[in-house]
């Protein structure tokens, strides 16, 4: 496998952090009753929605880390109840999915990841399972994006992949992440 394609998923994982950051830094701009209001979607509101962005997270990060925590990750199904608990534990998730793509080598990506799912395991190779990830992400996302519009705060642009042309426009968003251009696009 091209180590390329390594770089491909260390790129994936840093949108997807720079898209968490964009969507929950807009949510801020919503008090608490907005945050919970009931909403159109599959978990129908943004506090849910962004809740089980998380939840799902962790289940599959800490499957992709070696543990074992299986489905207790869902037990609660909104684990931060506000916005400024989720925000900072989205991030250190974030983080630790960095950890997890920067760490990869072509071997790595063929590599099998045992899921705990209570009663039974589950074995799926790495590549597929943090591109299944990554899917998931987008699609929640994309529904907190569309809750968001029935609001007063304008949702973020979340479509964009870090495109060239556009990089003065994301400075101070990967300020405060502690990126560069040049960390985004590493091999």
């Amino acid at each position: 496998m091209p180590a390329g394609l390594v770089q491909t998923y260390r790129a994936f994982a840093r949108n997807n952090a720079w898209a968490n950051h964009r969507l929950l830094t807009a949510c801020a701009g919503l008090s608490q009753a907005e945050f919970e209001a009931r909403r159109t979607g599959f978990f129908p509101s943004l506090q849910r929605t962004l809740n089980h962005i998380y939840v799902i997270d962790l289940f599959y990060v800490d499957a992709l880390e070696g543990g074992w925590l299986g489905p207790r990750a869902w037990q609660n199904e909104v684990p931060h109840g506000s916005l400024s608990e989720l925000k900072p534990a989205q991030a250190a998730m974030d983080k630790r999915l960095l950890a997890i793509c920067d760490a990869l080598t072509p071997e790595r990506l063929d590599d099998s990841v045992r899921i705990n799912r209570d009663t039974r395991v589950q074995t799926e190779r790495r590549d597929r399972l943090l591109m299944h990830l990554f899917q998931h992400q987008i699609h929640h996302r994309g529904q907190a994006h569309a809750m968001m519009s029935e609001t007063a705060v304008a949702p973020p642009q979340l479509d964009e992949f870090f495109a060239e042309g556009e990089a003065p426009l994301r400075v101070a968003e990967f300020a405060d992440l502690g990126w560069t251009e040049e960390i985004v696009w590493k091999s």
